[in-house]
């Protein structure tokens, strides 16, 4: 529809949203991750599409190397690509779920980033914890 009536509809044959239709979710996924990778011929993207749950499951494997690259300062570029990604499975009416595997370390095959991370940190230690003897009172600045 039209919000200017006076201009009429250029093609009024065509639909504008296909529903059998779905994204290209590995050639976008590429297409958003090869500019973070140092050697992007390693970028590994796999992708399931449910029809009848209506759910895209996009799985994506590189090098250690560049997961600095590829996640960015807080997470910000990987969530900027799963921002995409699920604007465009939205178009879809499609759900969208981006698991990221880390490389070929060995005993890690198969494992999540986000699983490699809680398997290595350990927890934050205390103040009592840390050595720096008792614990000093904060001193706050006084105001006039």
């Amino acid at each position: 529809m039209f919000l200017n009536r006076s201009v009429p509809n250029p093609n009024p044959n065509v639909e504008t949203k296909s529903p059998t239709a779905s994204p290209n979710y590995v050639g976008l996924v590429r297409f958003l991750m090869q500019p973070f990778l140092e050697s992007p011929e390693t970028l590994s993207v796999d992708c399931e599409i449910s029809p009848t749950l209506k759910r895209a499951w996009v799985r994506i494997a590189f090098e250690t190397t560049d997961k600095g690259k590829v996640f960015g300062r807080g997470g910000r570029n990987i969530q900027a690509i799963r921002t995409v990604i699920a604007a465009a499975a939205e178009l879809a009416e499609h759900s969208v779920y981006l698991d990221i595997y880390g490389s070929t370390a060995p005993g890690r095959e198969g494992m999540s980033f986000d699983e490699d991370q809680e398997e290595r940190s350990p927890p934050p230690k205390t103040r009592e914890e840390r050595g720096n003897g008792p614990s000093r009172p904060i001193v706050k600045p006084r105001s006039r």
